[in-house]
């Protein structure tokens, strides 16, 4: 028996990688800051966590239809209308178990072995191994540091080849937490227009998630309405809601490609859990204050590690507009040494901090950019401070 090359030929999740690890070390008694978590650390609303133990209580605890229950999928359907201005029927909407399902679902159900699709660099580490499953090859578009992490129009029109089948625009962004203003987005939009047959894969896990006052943009699907039969909307409540263990996620996509997922969900996951289902209809429409508060506790994490970071010598931060990432510039430190080590890229970088300052980062390498770290600040004041203070005094000690 061996492992088939379709696996061998990817990656373990390099984010899941540092949190089991980071797990492993706290079970041996090490005090762990935990910078690469990439999920919020506040609890699920306790609205939302009644709706499930209501549930439980009417026993919904069977089989639902693969795409998920009719009220769920009017839930989204209602979301979609309210927050972003986009039109769905029930058959064009399907939950999953998580965003990444989601999205892995899609990239499966939409293109095939040869077809390629433009990743904007740095990405989210799971994109281009997904793609490799569906035989596609990942054009790396990269958004340089000068422009905030973001792509600019003329580079994404270079991009397209006859063979690109699809774009992904996450906005804001993980790793960066760029977002694209209302006026980039209309200059993307203005390329995708020439090029009819490459699809828009909207990935929105962190549309909620902006910051210093800006308004959330409006939708690329608004902006452009014609693109509507080719665009997939993915999201999740994983960010949005603090329901990350509960892995419910869903797509709006034009009913045939939404069939398709069904039936390739039908024989893979099926439904996603029923528990988590109903949780998700009060999460979409009962109270949104939840969300408001965890992102303006968010904004004050973002202020406050970003200083701490500009305070160490030799790293450039750029200020991320939303998520809860940073992305600092690692470059002036590498080549440097710990002992007979030299620290040649991010991860190696991360390796160290891990090792001898207990901090937990993710090293850039993972999302396609090697002189940076991915520094997650959904976490306490208190430990941004400590862990920002471990990171400075480690790098201190690295000589050359």
């Amino acid at each position: 028996m061996k492992i088939s090359e379709r696996i061998a030929a990817i990656r373990p999740s390099a984010t899941l990688e540092v949190t089991a690890r980071s797990i492993a070390l706290r079970a041996q008694g090490v005090d762990v800051v935990d910078f690469g978590a990439g999920e919020p650390d506040f609890d699920t609303p306790e609205h939302i966590k009644q709706a499930a133990v209501a549930a439980l209580a009417r026993g919904e605890t069977k089989y639902t239809p693969v795409a998920g229950s009719a009220a769920l999928r009017d839930a989204i359907v209602t979301k979609l209308r309210r927050d972003n201005g986009l039109e769905y029927a029930l058959g064009e909407v399907i939950a999953s178990c998580g965003g990444k399902h989601a999205l892995y679902n899609a990239f499966m159900a939409m293109f095939e072995p040869g077809d390629e699709v433009i990743v904007p660099t740095p990405y989210w580490t799971s994109y281009p191994d997904m793609l490799a499953l569906a035989g596609v090859v990942s054009v790396l578009l990269p958004a340089p540091e000068s422009r905030g992490f973001r792509i600019a129009a003329d580079d994404l029109r270079q991009a397209i080849s006859e063979r690109t089948r699809g774009f992904i625009l996450n906005s804001p962004s993980n790793p960066t937490g760029a977002a694209y203003a209302e006026s980039e987005l209309r200059e993307l939009v203005e390329v995708l227009r020439e090029f009819p047959e490459v699809a828009v894969v909207s990935d929105d896990i962190y549309e909620r998630m902006v910051y210093d006052g800006r308004d959330v943009p409006p939708h690329v699907g608004v902006i452009a309405p014609e693109l509507r039969d080719r665009l997939v909307v993915t999201n999740s409540l994983s960010k949005t809601y603090a329901m990350t263990g509960w892995r419910l996620g869903y797509t709006a996509a034009p009913a045939f490609l939404v069939k398709a997922m069904a039936t390739l969900q039908g024989q893979s996951t099926s439904n996603p859990t029923s528990i988590a289902q109903a949780a998700g209809v009060a999460a979409l429409l009962g109270p949104q204050d939840c969300v408001t508060e965890m992102v303006a506790e968010f904004e004050k994490r973002r202020d406050f590690i970003v200083e701490r970071l500009r305070s160490i010598p030799d790293l450039e931060v750029v200020k991320p507009d939303g998520a809860f990432y940073v992305f600092p510039n690692v470059g002036a430190y590498l080549g440097k040494r710990a002992g007979s080590t030299t620290i040649g890229t991010g991860t190696d970088l991360a390796v160290y901090l891990l090792e001898h300052a207990n901090v937990a980062l993710v090293g850039g390498d993972a999302f396609g950019s090697p002189s940076h770290v991915r520094i997650s600040y959904a976490n306490s004041m208190e430990n941004l401070a400590r862990g920002c203070d471990r990171i400075g005094e480690a790098l201190s000690c690295l000589e050359g």
